[in-house]
């Protein structure tokens, strides 16, 4: 019989203070923060559901909307919206809040795909089914369901691109674009 469990039951809030050892050469957050503390909610939702060890398989395209300032609170939410045999999307909204001025602002967007491990053999672990209990729950599953599709078939279009391209004749059209061969080293 295969367990379920709710999306509520993944659904996680993570909050840090951005501090000066965050800032990048900008004086903003370096971005690489964001995404550790991205990496580190997908990894506790993702474990949360699976209840057993998760590794990072892919993360969808991270756009940083707005700079993160370094005072300023982060606040991530999460929640498994997809889920394969062993593989979950992540879904993940990370705003960030300026206590002086009352300002609060959506910085990203990001779906993280983890895949259960069994600790003993490293191989990927069933995981529970995901139990939808609301209308904004079944649409994620949608819309998760879509995105491993697309994500496969782009996968193959590149694959298939890469056996396919014809080098010269790309070469050639180079002009067009801002870069320069270096030739005759």
């Amino acid at each position: 019989m295969t367990e379920y469990r709710s999306v509520k039951s993944s659904q996680i809030v993570l909050k840090e203070l951005m501090i000066p050892s965050y800032s990048n050469f900008g004086g903003k957050v370096h971005g690489g923060i964001i995404l550790s503390l991205m990496d580190k909610i997908a990894y506790t939702a993702a474990a949360s559901h699976s209840r057993s060890y998760c590794v990072t398989a892919s993360v969808d395209s991270v756009n940083f909307l707005n700079p993160v300032e370094v005072g300023e609170l982060v606040t991530l939410l999460a929640s498994v919206n997809y889920v394969g045999r062993s593989s979950m999307e992540v879904g993940i909204k990370v705003f960030s809040e300026d206590f002086k001025k009352g300002v609060n602002k959506h910085t990203n967007t990001s779906y993280f795909t983890m895949v259960a491990v069994d600790e003993h053999t490293r191989k990927p672990a069933p995981v529970p089914g995901l139990i939808l209990e609301e209308e904004i729950e079944v649409k994620r599953f949608i819309w998760g369901k879509f995105r491993k599709k697309y994500r496969g078939e782009y996968k193959e279009q590149f694959k298939t691109l890469r056996r396919n391209l014809d080098i010269a004749c790309e070469t050639a059209l180079l002009h067009e674009e801002n870069c320069k061969i270096a030739t005759g080293k």
